[in-house]
């Protein structure tokens, strides 16, 4: 699966960063290709483009703030979550959305 991810905290450093890291990480162990865009405190980095959006199976909005441009991410399967759900529990992140995608 192509999974796109958001990733964004409050002050938007460290979780931020963090969670970005720790979806890349599982996501690849899992056997996907992962794009993650960050919303953190240097602005919007590693942005998500529309041809990503084309060919993605699904979102993973890992954020305990509002994101920007949330609506682009409509008609997909998505997962929202805090954003330290990745670091702590990666797998069952990623699991979640895998179900939703074989039974969605």
């Amino acid at each position: 699966m192509f999974i796109v991810c958001v990733a964004a905290c409050p002050t938007g450093i460290a979780h931020t960063y963090m969670a970005a890291e720790a979806l890349e990480l599982t996501g690849r162990q899992r056997g996907h290709e992962i794009k993650v865009e960050t919303q953190g405190s240097l602005g919007i980095e590693n942005d998500i483009t529309a041809d990503d959006l084309a060919r993605a199976d699904g979102v993973i909005i890992a954020a305990d703030v509002a994101i920007s441009g949330k609506e682009r991410f409509d008609g997909l399967i998505k997962l929202e979550c805090s954003v330290s759900d990745p670091i702590k529990f990666g797998d069952a992140v990623f699991e979640a959305l895998e179900q939703e995608h074989a039974h969605g």
